[in-house]
Formats: C-alpha cells, structure tokens, sequence
C-alpha cells in the first residue's frame, strides 16, 4: 500500500454512469449522473430502493466494474490505482469464507497470497483477532461460529493491510436483530480505533442512522442520487436508539425514501 495524499477526498465521483451491456437490445441503465465526495473519515450510507444501483455504485469505487462515463477516484488516484496500491477492502452481505481453513487461516489468506512470511501471517492475524475480539477463535473453523462471529472474522480478513476504506455491501443483512445491533457497534469501534473511512450499503434506515455521518438516499434505477442527509448524533451507544434526535433522523430518511418512491411512481 502507498502512502496517502491526507488531503484528497477518499472518494469522489463525477459524473459517473453505469450501463450494462449498453449498445444492446437488453442494455440496463444501472446509474446515471453521479456527483459524490466522500471526506476521509467519513462514515457514509447507501439506502435507496431494491435495485437502484447502491452495490453498483461499491463496486466502481472498489474498480470491480468500470464506469460506462465519468471518472471515480479514491485518494485522489484513479481507482483501478487505488485498487492497485490496496487502499481500500471490501466486505460482503456473506461472509465467505473457507470452511476448509481455520479462522485464522481465513485471516492470514490475502496475506499468504501476497508472500508474506509465516511468523509475519501470524502476527498480523493475532492483531486482527484481537481487534474483531476473537482471540479465543483463531483455531475454530467457520461452521464452529455463529453468524455474527463469521462476519467479524470476514472484517478481520479485509483489515489485514489496515486499509484507509473500507467497502461495506450490507454485511449485516442476513443476521438477526440482536446481532446486527452489536454488530454495528463492533463497527463502530472498529471504525474509531483504526481511523478508517467506510462506505455501507444498507436497506435498514435505523442501521444507517445509527452507523453513519452522512446518509446518501438514492432513487430507484436508474440510480441517482435524491439527496443528502447529514447525521449529528454524537457519540453513539444503546441510549441513542431512544433519543428523540434519532426519531427525527430516522424519519427525515424514511421521508426522504418515501418522496422517491413517489416519484418513481
């Protein structure tokens, strides 16, 4: 990983848009026309209708797919640069991993592939199992673990080379309410000991209120980005959940998905 410009957006977008198999009779117009800065060490959310285009738009920061127009950059370089010099990682709403290699090994593959040496796997394993809060674990296999705790090891596994942007596909759409909830606050805390930037796709606008500084509501397909909602809250815990400010947060998002629909319609 190369150093970092500490003054370049981690994320910016300009007039980005996406269309698969464009030119052809099935041509699908996934995203049009998006304008977006993300500031390091923001922590901003991607809420909008089923199939608007928020993974999309993930996986052109992340230079999993190319923009069809526009120009995305993350730390002030071409992202197929920053995807390059390993500045950002990204997590999924599955855990993947590898059934056949034990949680630390699950941790130490991007590594291993990479020709680190063993001791060196080891150590920054054993940094990252102490981080996610799962020392206990590192010889357990996945199926040993509940949900929660895969998911936590499928982090571990992207912050390996501590990256300064972390991707976040709704890695916590598939757990159970109670596991979600302390999940986001594993994030949270994860978020503030590294110092990271991390941009997550949700459907939940409590998750997204509870998690983020900016909430970016986008319309349905083609996406485009409705507006903008910044989130004050400070310093998050349980308590916040049954704070008026959340209510009024939550519902100026949910007001703010309920105009797009009605546009769409």
């Amino acid at each position: 990983m190369t150093s970092i410009d500490p003054a370049a957006p981690a994320v910016e977008l300009v007039g980005v848009d996406k269309v698969f198999n464009e030119g052809a009779a099935n041509a699908v117009e996934a995203l049009r026309g998006i304008d977006l800065t993300v500031g390091q060490g923001e922590f901003v959310s991607l809420i909008g209708p089923s199939g608007c285009g928020k993974s999309t738009l993930l996986r052109v920061i992340a230079d999993l797919l190319p923009p069809s127009r526009g120009t995305a950059s993350v730390f002030g370089k071409p992202a197929p640069q920053a995807r390059l010099d390993q500045d950002h990682a990204m997590a999924f709403q599955k855990a993947g991993l590898f059934d056949w290699r034990t949680v630390r090994a699950n941790i130490e593959l991007p590594l291993e592939l990479k020709g680190w040496s063993k001791a060196d796997r080891r150590e920054r394993s054993e940094q990252m199992l102490e981080l996610v809060k799962l020392e206990e674990f590192g010889s357990h296999y996945p199926f040993h673990l509940s949900g929660g705790m895969q998911q936590r090891v499928a982090i571990a596994r992207c912050l390996t080379f501590e990256p300064k942007l972390l991707l976040m596909d709704e890695p916590f759409g598939a757990l159970d309410e109670m596991t979600r909830e302390h999940m986001q606050a594993e994030l949270l805390r994860i978020y503030e000991e590294l110092d990271t930037t991390i941009i997550f796709v949700t459907h939940s606008i409590a998750e997204a209120v509870y998690l983020s500084s900016r909430v970016v509501v986008m319309s349905p397909r083609p996406g485009e980005i409705h507006s903008t909602i910044d989130i004050d809250l400070g310093e998050r815990s349980d308590a916040i959940r049954n704070d008026a400010a959340f209510f009024d947060k939550t519902n100026e998002v949910r007001n703010a998905l309920r105009s797009v629909e009605q546009v769409a319609n």
